[in-house]
């Protein structure tokens, strides 16, 4: 039975297991919540898990908002779109000005930006905050990234600070600037996520049918990688994977999971938004490609019937796995950069005036793409806060050069043996063609012009030119 008390510091609707999750962290720091979800079996849990806790689940609404101290604090963490809209306007009747409004779901950021306006004119306080953890994450200590109104942060941030994720003794959370950018921010996290999770699934790829080693040998690696400079999040639980059999069976859980990718967006809009902001990101728009065309199940099996399967590569197998691991890193580097890049594009464009570093530092605990190299961008941006990208950097030039053998090594031997490896692909592609002086772009500029007079620009002359490339016939 959840402790007692008059009234609540702050109120979460939406008690599934983040929601739930999220409260009982905070109550575990000896803050007084209530959550309130129309599902009763939630609010029971709720209640249920809270024990002598400071933490109450109400089913009504109204007796919800009523047992809130005021101003009121409530956070939403309901699946984003039209049903973050309804709860809005089932609750602006029952709050008063001054209130404070925060969407912790992973909300686009365009509709941040229009319920910021909205409810601003009514005189309620909101903001969006990226949460990211998971389950585990959200119990323990999540990395949050709150944007918005900046007043109303101020007043929740003593809560955030104490449950987030701690590096190092710092809270993993920090205002991330006006707007919607905390959302932005959180759905570049998660486009970042997309192409980590496309590498570690390339990776599995090439181990198991371009070198042809089991599971035991597969989970080995992932451990040995995640005892070293890859060290992630992700890796740590690929190589639990690959550990896990379901009771009273004699393989792994993982052999018997359709290969069909699914997804809830949040990659699609990275790809889409990098596109308007011309600002390319390929590596993060592949492992969105990727996913789509795994759910092309019975297309790929009638395509695997026409044109035959794969070969081994070739190569001292010792050798291509030290290749492969330099491939990883330097995949990873480059999609950390692409999105970092991304970020950076949107703060000029959105006025958001985002500290890079700190978004760097945030993420190193707490969330889904933690990783050891987060620390090499808190120190780059920490080092040069107008750092124009990652790839300039002194120092990660030197893990990249270090790190580019093996990614020719592996990409040399999947694309002979027929092994995909798109990511890795792209994110070698992306690199080779963002370190060139002098792109062929020359070509594409005098094609469009011959075709349909869009003019080109020359080098050493101001102004724009069109040339009438073929002669008028007589």
């Amino acid at each position: 039975m959840s402790a007692t008390t008059d009234k609540y510091a702050f109120g979460m609707i939406g008690l599934g297991v983040m929601g739930r999750s999220l409260l009982l962290n905070m109550a575990d720091h000896g803050f007084a919540v209530a959550g309130h979800d129309k599902d009763a079996a939630k609010v029971s849990s709720l209640n249920d898990e809270a024990g002598d806790r400071a933490a109450k689940g109400f089913g009504d609404v109204k007796e919800f908002i009523q047992s809130l101290t005021t101003p009121r604090a409530i956070m939403m963490l309901v699946p984003a779109g039209k049903i973050v809209d309804a709860v809005i306007e089932e609750l602006t009747p029952l709050l008063e000005k001054g209130d404070i409004l925060i969407d912790g779901g992973n909300s686009h950021f365009t509709d941040t930006n229009r319920r910021v306006e909205e409810l601003e004119a009514i005189g309620l306080h909101f903001f969006g905050m990226g949460v990211s953890g998971g389950e585990e994450g959200a119990r323990r200590g999540p990395s949050m990234m709150p944007g918005g109104d900046k007043q109303a942060y101020n007043v929740m941030k003593p809560i955030f600070e104490a449950i987030a994720a701690k590096v190092d003794g710092a809270p993993c959370v920090t205002y991330i600037g006006p707007g919607a950018s905390g959302h932005f921010v959180k759905m570049v996290h998660n486009g970042i996520e997309y192409g980590i999770m496309q590498v570690i699934a390339e990776t599995y790829e090439i181990l198991r049918k371009g070198l042809k080693l089991d599971n035991d040998a597969i989970q080995k690696i992932f451990a040995q990688w995640n005892a070293g400079r890859l060290q992630s999040f992700l890796l740590d639980i690929t190589k639990d994977i690959f550990a896990y059999k379901a009771p009273g069976t004699d393989h792994l859980l993982l052999d018997d999971i359709k290969d069909e990718a699914k997804a809830k967006g949040t990659g699609k809009w990275t790809s889409q938004v990098a596109m308007d902001l011309v600002t390319p990101i390929p590596t993060i728009d592949t492992s969105v490609s990727m996913r789509d065309l795994s759910k092309y199940k019975q297309l790929r099996e009638k395509a695997s019937t026409l044109y035959g399967g794969d070969i081994e590569l070739a190569g001292d197998k010792e050798e291509l796995l030290v290749a492969l691991e330099q491939a990883f890193y330097f995949t990873s580097i480059i999609t950390y950069a692409q999105g970092m890049h991304l970020l950076s594009k949107a703060s000029e464009e959105y006025k958001y005036d985002l500290h890079l570093g700190e978004i760097a530092k945030i993420w190193r605990g707490g969330c889904i793409i933690r990783s050891e190299f987060l620390n090499d961008i808190y120190n780059a941006y920490n080092k040069d806060a107008q750092l124009p990208h990652l790839l300039l950097d002194s120092d990660v030039q030197k893990l990249v050069s270090e790190t580019l053998p093996g990614i020719r090594k592996i990409l040399s031997g999947t694309i002979a043996a027929g092994v995909a490896a798109p990511g890795y692909a792209s994110a070698l592609s992306y690199f080779d063609a963002f370190r060139s002086e002098k792109m062929p772009s020359n070509l594409t500029q005098a094609q469009r012009d011959y075709f349909g007079a869009h003019t080109y620009e020359l080098i050493g002359k101001e102004g724009t030119f069109h040339t009438q490339w073929t002669k008028a016939e007589d």
